[in-house]
């Protein structure tokens, strides 16, 4: 009798926790379907919240045999639910870290793009232009109007060195004339038409940087870019180009900058790159040139073959 109502408690108490266990299972259930769908919107976001099923999928597994004891159902659904858990977590951190390398990539990317951006605004990556031997125009005369300085027709000659060089420079006059800024471009355009380069550039820089305000400023930024493509340095002449039109938009010779520079381009087989430059210049500049430059520009377009 005692031993009756025994077995009859056990199986009470069976029957009891099975019930807690699927309660304590039913939430975490749902938790898991609620944190799937939250992942899926994250990798399908047009899915519109819906299940996707997956394209691969884990192999059945194969009907126990007859007669091999199994596991509870209760206990089978436990683990089942544990396994996704564990899945699920591995899943959303491996989202984490794609999204991390993602935002990586774009900004590694966006940082590439302003460096390329600036370098070819700047002209860095420009090589180097064909120069002419042909005498260069009066609009580099050393006064407006005044073509008493302007260079004869050049001669190809072996540039001169150590002595020879000193005494080519000590030769060249230092003009004195009360205006100092009129006299340091001067002195500039001289060592320039002597084509003593290295000590043009030298010269024309400490004269922008002396007199930054000077109507001359313009002039000599702009033979700074002329002396720097007839000694081999077109990058540097590309620069000084740009920054007489950017930092002196209103100087007398910031249109000339865009036309020498526009015929780089063209001498570098950049003929798109060269209209743009001209179709810059008549924008803002065109009802400020002269005939002649207008003329300049035209053959200019033409041999870029511009639309």
């Amino acid at each position: 009798m005692n031993r009756s109502i025994l077995i009859l408690m056990s199986c009470g108490v069976a029957a009891l926790a099975q019930p807690a266990a699927a309660q304590d299972v039913g939430p975490r259930v749902d938790r898991l379907e609620r944190e799937m769908r939250a992942v899926q919107r994250k990798v399908f976001p047009g899915g519109a919240g819906q299940m996707i099923e997956p394209q691969i999928t884990a192999p059945q597994t194969q009907a126990a045999a007859p007669g091999v004891p199994a596991t509870s159902a209760i206990a089978d659904l436990t683990a089942r639910v544990s396994s996704l858990e564990s899945q699920l977590s591995s899943l959303t951190g491996q989202i984490e870290q794609n999204q991390y390398q993602l935002r990586q990539l774009r900004e590694a990317f966006e940082a590439y793009r302003k460096s390329t951006d600036a370098k070819l605004a700047a002209g860095v990556a420009l090589p180097a232009p064909v120069t002419s031997d042909a005498a260069p125009p009066a609009r580099d005369v050393a006064a407006a109007g005044d073509t008493r300085d302007a260079p004869p027709p050049r001669i190809n000659a072996p540039a001169a060195t150590g002595g020879d060089r000193a005494k080519q420079v000590a030769a060249i006059a230092k003009p004195s004339t009360g205006d100092a800024g009129e006299d340091a471009y001067t002195y500039g355009y001289r060592l320039w038409q002597a084509k003593l380069y290295p000590e043009a550039a030298t010269a024309l820089k400490k004269m922008v940087a002396d007199y930054p305000q000077h109507r001359r400023a313009s002039f000599a930024q702009n033979l700074l870019g002329r002396a720097y493509l007839d000694d081999g340095k077109p990058s540097l002449a590309s620069i000084a180009f740009y920054d007489n039109y950017k930092k002196m938009p209103d100087g007398e010779r910031a249109p000339d900058s865009l036309l020498y520079l526009g015929e780089a381009l063209v001498q570098l087989k950049k003929p798109a790159d060269a209209c743009k430059v001209y179709d810059e210049l008549g924008d803002v500049y065109g009802d400020k040139l002269t005939a002649s430059m207008k003329a300049d520009v035209a053959k200019a377009r033409l041999a870029a073959k511009c639309k």
